[in-house]
């Protein structure tokens, strides 16, 4: 295949895998909101993690890619770091989701990419220009307005979703650099397999195990843990085949865009006030810098 056209193939395989994992991811903000009114944030992370590693590894058996599983030493390092990295996560991010809107919780999550793109300009030595600190600046602000007058309702869930993007920001890094050499199914059985481990034991340890709750919670809740965790993240590793961490994580800007009709469809209601528009300002200053970065690619 001629050069150009190869390229062009891979920057479209790139771009479909980012967007159709952007798209799956989405839907975690509805179905785990909806799973978290019923069971608590720890135990809905371990049924949630668990069931992803359970359908991940059910893929990886299905097409008969189980001897792929045997990883160099230097590997399961990797490996094992982003599982503690995904189990810090799921635990945080859904104890955070369960005090925020859903919605809102969309617009914080664009700290995610930034954070992703600060760290692989540091350890991949991709770049960053100085252009990019003013949306990043706007997107801070758009954090700030989001808290005026109502930090004791929603900072401590603010506080714990941007932890849980910092370690979802070392996931992506560390796939990103393993992706090449492990096939991104198995990299997303290590991830959530030792990740549901990792809730386990916290949860075995937090005495704060209960499965008594309705069906209607258990089926969202093992829906969203397949379009979630496990078929995004299949998705979202392949596209880091064939683009740079950076490029990937900007498409996943558009984010709220598909969660606000999703979060209004099902729950009714969108965010009010200072919420909404802190949340816009903080997507305007995702979008800026977007733009600025693909631009420059």
């Amino acid at each position: 295949m001629c050069p150009d056209i190869q390229t062009r193939s891979n920057y479209l395989k790139g771009f479909l895998y980012s967007l159709g994992g952007t798209i799956l991811v989405s839907t975690n903000f509805v179905t785990a909101k909806y799973g978290l009114k019923g069971f608590n944030p720890v135990t809905f992370s371990l049924v949630w993690t668990a069931a992803a590693a359970v359908y991940s590894l059910l893929i990886v058996l299905s097409c008969g890619q189980w001897r792929q599983m045997a990883l160099s030493s230097r590997d399961i390092w990797n490996v094992v770091l982003m599982g503690l990295a995904t189990g810090a996560a799921m635990i945080l991010a859904w104890t955070g989701l369960a005090r925020l809107d859903p919605s809102f919780a969309a617009f914080l999550w664009r700290f995610q990419p930034v954070l992703t793109i600060v760290l692989s300009v540091l350890l991949l030595r991709e770049r960053m220009s100085i252009k990019e600190i003013a949306p990043v600046t706007v997107m801070i602000l758009g954090g700030c307005l989001s808290t005026i007058g109502r930090w004791d309702i929603v900072g401590i869930g603010i506080i714990l979703t941007l932890l849980a993007c910092i370690a979802v920001a070392v996931q992506m890094l560390i796939a990103k650099a393993r992706v090449h050499e492990i096939h991104p199914n198995i990299l997303v059985v290590y991830r959530v397999g030792i990740g549901a481990v990792v809730i386990m034991l916290w949860a075995l340890l937090a005495g704060k195990i209960n499965f008594q709750v309705e069906a209607s919670y258990w089926y969202i809740t093992l829906l969203g843990a397949f379009l979630g965790p496990c078929a995004s993240f299949l998705l979202t590793f392949r596209s880091y085949r064939y683009w740079d961490l950076s490029r990937s994580s900007m498409v996943r800007t558009v984010q709220p865009l598909f969660v606000l009709p999703l979060a209004y469809l099902v729950f009714g209601k969108l965010p009010a006030g200072k919420e909404l528009f802190g949340g816009c300002v903080i997507l305007v200053g995702a979008f800026w810098l977007a733009w600025i970065h693909l631009i420059r690619k």
